[in-house]
């Protein structure tokens, strides 16, 4: 255990407090269940660096880091969609939580084939992460309704769609696997 894995693992023990004090019935719910957010976006880019850094990547921190992203993410987009109660809002996170569905299934698939490599992070994923997180902390931080709450929701939105578009770089470099008997045949 060293401090990259201690800090992905904080990610996850947040997300139960994250949802506790979203759901108190105080005003400063929004700031301080957004400054969590803000706490394990942030930790996510720091462990990375550390562990890269200190030349501490471990087989548990790789598995375990994005695994902690998804379901922070997951969570928080769960209760803006209850909190909004917008259709407006759920479209994306619908979008946004299906790709993660949809691209670690084929992550899986394509290691179990071989392939890992081909299905690495790409700089897309990355503006879509961030674009994603602070999308997130902009709408946690405001009630909704409000100019950064809308803003938070335009900027998802931008999320929703760079998310697509990394999901198709990750299934057009996947295709040749996928489907090995077309390649064959062209």
């Amino acid at each position: 255990m060293n401090l990259p894995n201690v800090l992905t693992l904080s990610r996850i023990v947040m997300i139960p407090v994250f949802v506790a004090i979203f759901y108190l019935p105080v005003d400063w719910r929004y700031a301080v269940s957004a400054a969590i957010f803000a706490i394990a976006a942030g930790t996510d880019w720091l462990d990375g660096y550390l562990a890269r850094k200190l030349d501490q990547s471990t087989p548990f921190g790789a598995f375990l880091d994005p695994v902690a992203d998804k379901l922070m993410v997951a969570v928080a987009l769960t209760v803006l969609i209850e909190e909004h109660a917008d259709f407006i809002l759920t479209i994306p996170a619908m979008v946004i939580i299906g790709r993660e569905i949809v691209i670690s299934a084929l992550r899986e698939w394509m290691a179990e084939v071989g392939s890992r490599a081909s299905v690495a992070v790409s700089y897309i994923g990355k503006i879509k992460t961030t674009a994603q997180m602070v999308a997130i902390v902009m709408l946690l931080a405001m009630q909704p309704g409000t100019l950064v709450a809308n803003a938070g929701t335009a900027l998802l939105y931008l999320a929703a769609g760079l998310t697509l578009w990394s999901m198709l770089l990750y299934l057009q470099a996947a295709w040749p696997d996928l489907f090995p008997e077309e390649n064959n045949t062209q």
